[in-house]
């Protein structure tokens, strides 16, 4: 098999081309306005860039590279809006690295992403979350180890059973190019790692998800890796922007408004006690403002709450939130 060599410049160029088409396709919804509690609305809210660089340890000047982080806050369609770029050289590896990775010992690396959340304000219209990842370590004298990962999933409130299909969908037709395996293994692997173990409970209705795909893993060179991660992150916006256009000007109440909070801790649980890029960040000194951008501006818990029998609010744990072959379930 004909070898592909990583090309981190051509991977750092189209996450930057990624970071910024995600940012104006989600601010023109914020410029077409939706309901928002009793009221139409739209906004100029834009995302703001927040670039910034890591210094290589704390007292010097040199620079481990940086990032991008793009913030939208407080606006009528989307409450808050992170899709954040970044570019980190790392001479000392965090545990969560070389544990499952013993071979990185002693090597340098380069982490390159791009990773976003976006929690709208109308309860009907889903939380949303995506990452394309690429890392690579280099020792002089032996060849660079590099992998590729991330995927996207959706977390509804009020699902619609036409979104969850669509979606997807999205996820199938991205992967199909690449083997008639590749969906269903990705979506499971999806479906496993967005689990609250301590809830019992997934944490929506899942997507894609992957990590340490590479040669070794897939049989892939490097150009069909990275012609993955094109297809991933592309495939996200073609996920998300049919469902922000019919669900964003649906009415709805304050007591649904509530239950969008409190499901919102779930989605706070989750990133604090289970996401491994969360735990990697704080474990390699990361910036934390970029690292805890995931989490909403409000969120809220109750004490043993139990949603009525019949109603949508128990569907949403009853039905929805449970790994379904959601292609083969009629909209």
């Amino acid at each position: 098999m004909l070898l592909s060599s990583p090309n981190v410049q051509a991977v750092r160029a189209y996450l930057l081309d990624l970071q910024d088409r995600i940012c104006q396709a989600l601010e023109h919804q914020e410029a077409t306005g939706g309901f928002n509690l009793y009221a139409e609305g739209a906004s100029n809210a834009k995302f703001v860039a927040d670039v910034w660089e890591r210094p290589i340890e704390q007292g010097t000047h040199q620079n481990l590279g940086g990032g991008r982080s793009n913030v939208l806050q407080g606006g009528k369609v989307i409450e808050k809006g992170g899709v954040m770029f970044s570019h980190i050289v790392i001479n000392h590896l965090p545990a969560t690295a070389t544990a499952r990775h013993p071979e990185l010992a002693g090597r340098q690396a380069q982490a390159l992403g791009v990773s976003l959340v976006i929690h709208p304000t109308n309860p009907k219209v889903p939380t949303s979350h995506a990452n394309v990842r690429m890392f690579i370590a280099e020792k002089e004298g032996y060849e660079p180890i590099w992998w590729f990962g991330g995927g996207f999933d959706l977390t509804p409130f009020y699902p619609v059973m036409e979104d969850c299909v669509h979606w997807h969908q999205v996820c199938h037709d991205l992967c199909a190019p690449f083997g008639s395996d590749v969906y269903p293994k990705f979506k499971t692997w999806c479906d496993e790692y967005f689990y609250l173990k301590h809830r019992n409970e997934q944490r929506g209705i899942g997507g894609l998800f992957y990590d340490d795909l590479n040669t070794l893993s897939m049989g892939w060179d490097f150009d069909k890796c990275f012609a993955f991660m094109q297809a991933v992150g592309d495939g996200y916006l073609k996920g998300i922007l049919p469902i922000f256009e019919k669900r964003k000007h649906t009415r709805y109440s304050e007591p649904q408004r509530n239950f969008q909070l409190y499901r919102r801790g779930r989605y706070v649980e989750y990133n604090l006690v289970y996401d491994r890029g969360t735990l990697f960040g704080l474990q390699s000194n990361g910036r934390i403002e970029s690292i805890l951008v995931s989490l909403p501006p409000l969120a809220g818990w109750e004490y043993r709450y139990e949603p009525l029998a019949g109603t949508p609010e128990f569907e949403l744990t009853d039905f929805y939130l449970k790994p379904r072959d959601w292609l083969n379930l009629k909209a």
